[in-house]
């Protein structure tokens, strides 16, 4: 069996797992940013400014994380990157598709549609996974939009407790 070594100077596909992982941190975190900053006295600039902070200095700190990693399981210095940049940019596109709908529509209507939004390309994705690996999916995409849902209660009771303690 080659090692990855000796692999390296075949090119080497994107796979699903070069999005999988971008995409399901981008839709849970900004999910959960998203709920639990709806009800502040600014939600759509403090949503907005969120969103990008975490685009940017939580996507490249994820995406160092990755390629360190990948470096030191010693792969291919050429799959190390095309990992490291799919899942920035993965994260990114992501991100600016919450954004378009937090810039567009009232905030109530918004957050309604940024979960649906969430919820359906989380379903897509493991969908797919699921199809790929021969699979039935609904165990799968249940089991990630539970845990989705999970992460929007935690956010919104946080988020409670901020504001009660230290909103207006």
């Amino acid at each position: 069996m080659p090692t990855p070594a000796e692999n390296s100077s075949s090119p080497t596909p994107i796979k699903q797992t070069k999005f999988s992982f971008g995409a399901t941190s981008a839709i849970m975190t900004n999910l959960g940013l998203i709920v639990g900053l709806a009800a502040t006295a600014q939600p759509q600039v403090n949503i907005i400014g969120g969103i990008l902070v975490i685009a940017l200095a939580d996507n490249i700190s994820d995406s160092l994380g990755i390629h360190v990693h990948q470096e030191a399981e010693g792969l291919p210095a050429r799959e190390v990157w095309i990992s490291t940049a799919t899942n920035f940019l993965t994260r990114l596109f992501i991100s600016l598709s919450f954004v378009g709908l937090i810039v567009f529509l009232p905030i109530n209507a918004a957050v309604i549609c940024c979960v649906v939004w969430g919820a359906l390309l989380l379903s897509l994705m493991t969908y797919a996974i699921a199809r790929s690996r021969g699979i039935p999916p609904l165990a799968g995409i249940l089991e990630h939009l539970g845990i989705a849902l999970l992460v929007i209660m935690a956010s919104k009771w946080v988020s409670g407790l901020v504001m009660a303690k230290f909103g207006k």
